[in-house]
């Protein structure tokens, strides 16, 4: 009964206190409003770069290598890629230095000879790409023929799927500008849960509070959890309003998985609570307030509260791997637009456990001192 009492007090002091609304409330959703519509261009994937012209040269090409190329070229003009016999007489390579063509391309049986224009870096690649995967099909099929088999026509537009099945291991949903900072800010926020955790005793020896409370008839354990479960509670609903905002109002994508998001959030919070509440007794006074701070931004700028860091290297993807929002983020970000729940799941056995680390060197330290 006095762990819920307590439990209520520390609820009932954060919901009457306004700066803590405005805080956990309005500042992740102003930020989530600002970076979503800032960097909307960086999270598109669709870059129009018009119609690509390639010209082209047939070699001294086989039968076979004539109608697999002239299919592969009627196939690449739905794509928006014309590919055109060069004229006779004309240089290609001249022309494409001139820009007449994006690149030049001699086709003959003992391979494809390209010649691309430095100025169309994006042209280039996606034409080389085009070719590789073209030389790479009709030698499956030469390879196919040779071995005794007879191959479908290579203008059947069901031969790829007789000859390879492929699937995606990458999904096909990639989350936009305002998914990805919804899901960053909410963490991130969460994260913001130590300054409160490390109040809850800072706060007592503030309002010189601390002596009349260790002098009350309870259990110092049951001030410790009282405090600890109020301060999760309170910080847990400003989370989930913060991510209900960003859905209805925003229209983020949360997914299909809400209950295993939900909980790397919840855990999350207790992590977070127990770190600010270790580093409260640990640091007492301002330092304490002072340390979380500057962690907490190293922590939100490594992690990728402001900006994506899973493909970042060297010391700042190393030292992203020490940051709780990074794993959080990670995996939300592969239950959301991936599908697996074991992502979640991952990232919530691993808050729960620095969270039960941290609260046990707070149970230690607590133990050791007259009060708490």
């Amino acid at each position: 009964m006095n762990i819920l009492l307590i439990a209520k007090k520390e609820i009932l002091q954060a919901f009457r206190n306004k700066s803590t609304f405005i805080f956990m409330l309005a500042f992740p959703i102003a930020l989530m409003l600002i970076l979503g519509l800032a960097l909307s261009n960086a999270f598109s994937g669709n870059i129009d770069v018009g119609n690509i012209k390639m010209a082209y040269k047939l070699d001294q090409a086989s039968p076979a290598l004539t109608a697999g190329w002239d299919s592969f070229a009627k196939a690449a003009a739905d794509s928006g890629v014309t590919i055109e016999a060069l004229p006779a007489g004309q240089d290609g390579k001249q022309a494409v230095k001139e820009a007449d063509y994006a690149a030049y391309a001699v086709v003959s049986d003992q391979g494809i000879s390209l010649y691309a224009s430095s100025r169309g870096t994006v042209e280039s690649n996606i034409l080389q790409g085009m070719l590789n995967s073209f030389a790479d099909r009709y030698n499956l099929e030469a390879a196919y023929a040779n071995a005794g088999v007879q191959s479908p026509p290579s203008g059947d537009e069901a031969a790829p799927a007789s000859l390879v099945k492929s699937m995606a291991l990458t999904p096909d949903r990639q989350p936009n500008s305002m998914d990805y900072y919804a899901v960053a800010m909410t963490t991130m926020i969460a994260l913001y849960s130590m300054l409160s955790g490390a109040s809850l005793i800072e706060g007592e020896r503030s309002r010189h509070t601390i002596i009349r409370l260790s002098a009350a008839p309870i259990v110092k354990s049951e001030i410790f959890i009282g405090k600890v479960l109020g301060s999760t509670v309170v910080n847990a609903i400003f989370i989930l309003a913060v991510m209900l905002l960003s859905r209805f109002a925003f229209g983020a994508d949360w997914g299909d998985h809400l209950g295993s998001v939900i909980l790397v959030l919840l855990t999350e919070v207790l992590l977070a609570v127990g770190f600010g509440l270790a580093a409260g007794m640990i640091f007492q006074g301002k330092a304490s307030r002072s340390f979380l701070m500057i962690f907490l931004q190293i922590a939100s700028f490594v992690g990728g509260a402001y900006f994506p860091v899973s493909d970042a290297g060297g010391f700042i993807g190393g030292l992203a791997r020490f940051s709780p929002l990074h794993w959080n983020n990670a995996g939300i970000f592969d239950t959301v637009f991936g599908g697996h729940a074991s992502a979640a799941l991952t990232a919530a056995c691993y808050n729960l456990i620095a969270a039960a680390v941290l609260l046990a060197i707070c149970t230690i330290l607590i133990r050791r001192r007259e009060t708490i």
